[in-house]
């Protein structure tokens, strides 16, 4: 059995950027393990360890020496390696030279195409320490470092200096210099409680003793966990729970080493600031975890983590505290000045911002939204007035100083500073909805004013981008059209809105008026919308034939779509499913061929036998059945009552000649199977759902 032994790499640096940690640990490892994969060096598990100062893998059981193989060289064929006087050909002497043999001693190999000569090579694999220091310097060559620096009078360059490496093998030292560092089997602790050298012997061991001696927890999701275990027993101790936001658990996890957590406070004054400018404050600028009460109401205390075990604690919470009060001394101020002035006294400043230069000012697309968010409103049952409002609002809150300096803040200033100014209270929800969804997967926006200013910001952004040609392409997108399209969808999918899609991109037309210079706007940005609708569809498990039997009949609105896609996909269950989408196939590529009007009523003196007759009765009784249910949209009851159709249509098919000679006979067919076609065609062409 090949002998094998545990690979410890770590690279010791200066602080790491902390928010590029993990993914650069990722990478590392990702890198460096394929490295072994292609010399061959099998290994039984991999860990990760990323702290500040350092990257590090360790890898269990990795072989000490590739395994010994034998390789097979093909050279020419069998028929080529001979000239007319039977002696071996310059092809063949040429390939038994580079192989390094005389031609007695290549082989023969007979392979479905023929006879070809080969030699084997028995190749000695090479040993690890030979292909490691390789492996690992193109691992960390790899590396997503977007701009690299050099240190001192280095040539060597990476994200940050390098101070030390760590190689080993068993317990023996990889030797090689990377990045300008000497290989040795020494780590550095924590920079302040142990910043001396500690002697690793084996890999195992690397993580306990870099805990217990160094004061450096290696393992990421191990402080990662150590911390929030932290901020909950402290907050705990304050009567307090903490809301801890994952990405800043990640970003505070690889800034420290040996994390301890600290609890401060600040003055109550400042709670009476919105208290999403705080928590920004505290989260962003500061990396701290704030805490709230047991009705989820912020309190004037948060939790902040030292990287270092102070004899005084105070000195730090102290020096915290200190450092947070002018930030949220300025956050006061702001929300102080902004409310010296109404929202709607900020609409005419906006027209010093440009939205984009051809569709005007953002005073301007204010305008346009209000409108169309009246015309939305009316149509689903909000208050258009309120609408409008709304829409000429939504955007002021872009002037305050609140958002100028928390961006992350617009919408959320509109919510707050629309209740300062007495506003109705669902227009002061609906400046915080306009914006959503932010995000794939975001909420929605849920009151009737909050859906239709939102709603209308996305169409009119979508209807103006394409119309003066910048629609995405590729995968440029500087509008954020795609986003703006899956918000809408979504908006009207989950809401059921049934207002007219292609109307709704009309009006949005009308109020761009001849800002715009395309003349097909309306079914670009249908079809755009289309395909992003069929996105949705395909992430819900649902078919493109299932989506195609829809889309083909282009429905008024996307609750109508949705009730139509839920039909085929009940109607799909059905056993005669299958033969009647086959039979509607059929009967459309009949009629696609006919190249003259076909009649719109049967004569049934025409009908020359009973299965003609057979259908039209069953046609004609169905279309009675369904006419009340499609009037209804209960477009699944529609299909399962078409479904009774199948036997008279399988007669039919098996027994009639469609195409008969006698032309009057022939149209009279046609008409019934038009009939017959336009029953299905009014909920879906199912005739797709055959592939």
């Amino acid at each position: 059995m090949a002998e094998s032994a545990d690979l410890l790499f770590e690279l010791g640096t200066e602080e790491l950027p902390p928010v590029a940690l993990k993914k650069l640990s990722d990478a590392f490892t990702r890198e460096f393990v394929a490295g072994l994969e292609r010399a061959n060096l099998s290994y039984s598990e991999v860990k990760s360890y990323a702290a500040p100062r350092r990257l590090a893998i360790l890898v269990s059981d990795c072989l000490l020496r590739q395994p010994d193989r034998e390789l097979e060289r093909r050279g020419p064929a069998v028929q080529a390696a001979y000239d007319k006087d039977g002696n071996p050909s310059k092809a063949a002497e040429g390939f038994a030279r580079s192989c390094g043999v005389s031609f007695d001693q290549l082989e023969r190999v007979a392979t479905d195409k023929g006879e070809w000569l080969m030699y084997r090579i028995n190749e000695t694999g090479r040993t690890a320490a030979e292909l490691l220091p390789e492996i690992a310097e193109t691992a960390l060559n790899k590396l997503p470092i977007p701009k690299r620096m050099r240190w001192g009078d280095s040539d060597a360059q990476f994200v940050r200096p390098v101070h030390w490496l760590l190689f080993l093998h068993g317990n023996a030292v990889v030797d090689c210099t990377i990045l300008e560092a000497q290989a040795d089997r020494f780590t550095r602790g924590h920079r302040f409680h142990h910043p001396e050298k500690i002697e690793i012997s084996d890999g195992q061991s690397y993580a306990g003793i870099l805990e217990s001696q160094g004061y450096v927890i290696a393992d990421f999701a191990s402080r990662r966990e150590k911390i929030r275990q932290q901020v909950n027993t402290t907050a705990e101790a304050l009567g307090a729970q903490a809301e801890i936001d994952e990405a800043l658990l990640d970003e505070v996890a690889a800034l420290v080493e040996w994390p301890i957590p600290i609890a401060a406070s600040f003055e109550e004054k400042y709670l009476e600031v919105p208290h999403e400018a705080l928590i920004l404050t505290m989260k962003k600028n500061q990396k701290y975890f704030h805490l709230v009460d047991g009705d989820g109401k912020l309190m004037n205390h948060f939790i902040t983590i030292a990287n270092i075990d102070s004899p005084k604690p105070e000195v730090i919470k102290e020096g915290n505290e200190r450092v947070v009060r002018p930030r949220l001394a300025d956050a006061m101020f702001f929300w102080q000045q902004d409310g010296k002035k109404r929202l709607e006294e900020r609409i005419e400043s906006l027209n010093s911002v440009v939205f984009q230069q051809k569709l005007g000012s953002m005073y301007d697309k204010s305008h346009r939204v209000a409108a169309l968010s009246r015309y939305i409103a009316e149509k689903t049952g909000g208050d258009p007035e309120l609408a409008y409002r709304a829409g000429m609002l939504s955007r002021c809150d872009l002037m305050t100083e609140m958002v100028y300096e928390f961006p992350e803040m617009q919408g959320v200033m509109g919510r707050y500073q629309a209740g300062r100014d007495d506003e109705p209270a669902e227009l002061a929800t609906a400046m915080e909805e306009f914006y959503l969804p932010r995000f794939s997967g975001d909420q929605l926006p849920r009151s009737r004013t909050g859906i239709a200013i939102s709603l209308a910001e996305k169409i009119d952004t979508l209807i103006g981008i394409f119309g003066i040609g910048q629609k995405p392409t590729g995968d440029k997108d500087p509008f954020a059209l795609r986003r703006a399209a899956l918000g809408a969808l979504r908006i009207m999918q989950q809401h059921n809105l049934t207002i007219g899609f292609r109307a709704l991109l009309s009006s949005a037309d009308e109020g761009l008026g001849d800002r715009i210079e395309s003349q097909t706007v309306v079914d670009e940005v249908y079809d755009f919308m289309l395909e992003r609708l069929k996105g949705i569809y395909l992430d819900k498990g649902i078919s493109v034939n299932v989506f195609e039997a829809v889309a083909s009949l282009k429905p008024d609105s996307i609750a109508d779509f949705d009730r139509r896609i839920n039909a085929v996909i009940s109607f799909e269950k059905l056993h005669e499913a299958e033969a009647l989408a086959a039979a509607n196939k059929r009967i459309h590529n009949i009629l696609k061929k006919v190249d003259q009007p076909i009649a719109a009523q049967v004569k049934p003196d025409l009908f020359e036998g009973s299965e003609e007759a057979a259908l039209f009765q069953k046609i004609t009784a169905k279309s009675q059945q369904i006419e009340p249910l499609m009037q209804a949209f209960d477009y699944a009851e529609s299909l399962v009552a078409l479904a009774d159709l199948r036997e008279a249509v399988d007669h039919f098919f098996d027994k009639v000649m469609v195409m008969a000679d006698d032309e009057a006979i022939r149209n009279n067919r046609l008409a019934l199977l038009n009939q017959l076609y336009n029953l299905f065609i009014g909920v879906a062409d199912i005739s797709r759902l055959q592939s």
